[in-house]
């Protein structure tokens, strides 16, 4: 495969042209996974005052109450966005969902315990814990490639 940069003075965000014979399955699949790629900051709100966070820095977002908290490792803040409006944006290889309440950065994981019967808990950074719920457990297991362990 070849690849090309090209820079285009003022362009906010990267624009990607795939150029080929034909239309192919795996040339739809690399479509869709670089469609779903996000390379921008987030907006996040501390109290009245929005910033822009990079990805990278989110440990995990949850619901609290009735809206969606952004936890880093200082802080915590409110999101104005679902989680499944979340998912979509986010890097689908670094955040995954773990219940109806919570999406992690799996770069942020630390540990992992499958001792909790019907359930894994996750540290992330050495400090936060985080659990799967029972619905997403097998789909976890295959994420983190422990297939084995499931039964």
């Amino acid at each position: 495969m070849e690849v090309e940069i090209q820079l285009e003075p003022g362009r906010q965000e990267p624009k990607i042209v795939l150029l080929a014979g034909e239309v192919s399955e795996e040339l739809l699949r690399l479509k869709r996974e670089l469609s779903g790629l996000t390379f921008g900051p987030l907006p996040v709100w501390d109290g009245e005052r929005a910033l822009r966070l990079p990805q990278e820095e989110f440990l995990r977002f949850y619901t609290e109450g009735k809206g969606v908290a952004a936890q880093t490792a200082r802080s915590v803040y409110g999101v104005r966005l679902r989680l499944y409006e979340l998912e979509e944006i986010l890097d689908k290889r670094r955040f995954v969902r773990i219940s109806n309440s919570e999406i992690i950065n799996l770069d942020r994981v630390t540990a992992v315990d499958l001792s909790l019967a019907g359930t894994i808990r996750m540290t992330l950074d050495g400090q936060t814990s985080a659990y799967v719920s029972r619905r997403y457990v097998k789909k976890i297991k295959d994420t983190l490639g422990m297939r084995g362990r499931s039964k």
